[in-house]
């Protein structure tokens, strides 16, 4: 239980770190967001968590928000890109968790 707590945590609990990596790449859709990350982080986003997370994020300038009509067909896609506030929370991120696993690994 323990050890799936940890996932849990590290995953469904802090997504942004994920979100925040995925659009690093590109701007994304929300669906391209969650398959992304599905894909090169081995989990599956909830549709509902990953919007909510996503509102959070645009609220708290960490990314922005953009539709776009695809090729005049179909209602316009919400597209999602990393502005320069988001960049750098994603990098004290990185630097927290490289940190933490580092004096993890230092007192075995």
């Amino acid at each position: 239980m323990a050890y799936e707590r940890l996932v849990k945590k590290m995953t469904i609990e802090n997504l942004w770190i994920y979100i925040l990596s995925s659009l690093k790449i590109k701007p994304r859709y929300g669906y391209e967001i969650g398959k992304h990350i599905e894909k090169n982080y081995g989990f599956k986003l909830g549709k509902v968590t990953s919007y909510v997370i996503l509102y959070r994020l645009v609220k708290e300038g960490l990314i922005t928000l953009k539709e776009e009509k695809k090729d005049g067909y179909g209602p316009p896609r919400k597209y999602y890109a990393i502005t320069d506030k988001g960049l750098k929370v994603l990098r004290r991120g990185e630097e927290f968790l490289e940190n933490m696993l580092y004096r993890i690994k230092k007192t075995q």
